[in-house]
């Protein structure tokens, strides 16, 4: 099938991916007969985090899955996220609620869990009325094959409603993917042309999405933009880029501030720790609080030294089996360093 730039990660997995798959340690090991460990407070109970990066959740939602792309609900009450087993491309929404206070073991998403087809890139509309997210699975209400599309569930009393495309003008024959939508109901998205793919929006009016309009060349200031993140009251704009001559590394973030007259200033690096000399980031997120900044990075961890610059067999495994070793995770940090970006 084919895949927009954002998996190009997945469909290039690490050796280490393909000589070491027994499975991972993590906290949540079923087959050592521990429990899921009882977890409560905001954000899947865990210790928040100051300005430098920390893996969210490591063994519990960070694990050695290729892992990304973060949402909640308004209240912070529910958690989704994206797993991929990467030498099968198995590509799933997973999700976690909190019931009486206590937050609930990840399992697949109500509205996932075909193997045959990817599910990924979830988010929550700022009213948390519903949720839109990638897939390639056919349209069959509309009668139309497999197409990367994006694609909405509704919240309702019992939980979510089935999952419809949205159609069009958002969805086309190209393929379409990340949908962000601003607290007025702005929608940003990706959609991929030929083999570029650029950061498109589209408003709405009197109840319906207009015609998308590309975005400027601060914004899609290569050929290489996606996954982006509009912030809810549209004042910037995170743009996952590749192929720019200031990239630490293959893919980096970059932040566009949008002005009163909707003019976009000059693509800013987000820079070190956000981006990472030897990794690729390419999914981000604020928190409905506005508090965490969280993003996905498939960084090596610091704390893994190649004595004399040689690898040995338990580093490889060290690698493999630790959440954030080598595999794409989700690390967040104090949000409050994005506003001192702004030129």
């Amino acid at each position: 099938m084919s895949l927009s730039p954002c998996f190009r990660l997945i469909m290039t997995a690490t050796v280490l991916s393909f000589l070491f798959h027994s499975g991972c340690a993590t906290k949540d090991d079923r087959s050592s007969g521990d429990t899921f460990p009882v977890l409560t407070g905001d954000y899947f109970g865990q210790v928040p985090p100051g300005n430098e990066p920390e893996l969210f959740a490591p063994g519990l939602i960070s694990t050695c899955l290729f892992t990304r792309d973060v949402a909640m609900t308004p209240e912070g009450d529910e958690i989704f996220f994206t797993s991929v087993v990467g030498r099968y491309n198995i590509t799933q929404i997973l999700h976690t609620r909190r019931i009486d206070g206590v937050w609930t073991s990840p399992e697949v998403a109500s509205f996932c869990g075909n193997i045959d087809y990817m599910d990924a890139e979830p988010f929550i509309t700022p009213d948390g009325k519903r949720l839109l997210f990638l897939s390639n699975r056919p349209d069959t209400a509309n009668g139309k094959p497999a197409n990367q599309d994006i694609w909405a569930v509704d919240r309702t009393e019992g939980g979510w409603s089935e999952a419809y495309n949205i159609g069009g003008p958002i969805n086309t024959e190209a393929p379409e993917f990340f949908p962000s939508v601003t607290r007025d109901g702005t929608f940003y998205f990706t959609r991929t042309v030929g083999r570029s793919s650029y950061i498109f929006r589209s408003r709405l009016i009197d109840g319906k999405y207009a015609e998308p309009e590309k975005l400027p060349e601060q914004v899609n200031s290569t050929n290489q933009q996606y996954n982006a993140f509009i912030a809810p009251d549209e004042s910037y704009i995170i743009v996952p880029t590749g192929g720019r001559e200031d990239c630490l590394g293959g893919d980096d973030y970059y932040i566009c501030f949008r002005n009163t007259d909707d003019t976009w200033n000059e693509p800013v690096n987000m820079g070190i720790p956000v981006n990472s000399k030897y990794g690729s980031e390419h999914s981000a997120y604020l928190s409905p609080d506005g508090r965490y900044f969280f993003f996905m990075s498939a960084r090596m961890s610091d704390d893994i030294v190649f004595p004399n610059g040689r690898i040995t067999r338990d580093l490889m495994l060290r690698m493999h089996n630790e959440p954030g070793g080598v595999q794409a995770s989700i690390y967040w940090m104090d949000a409050s360093f994005i506003e001192g970006l702004r030129p």
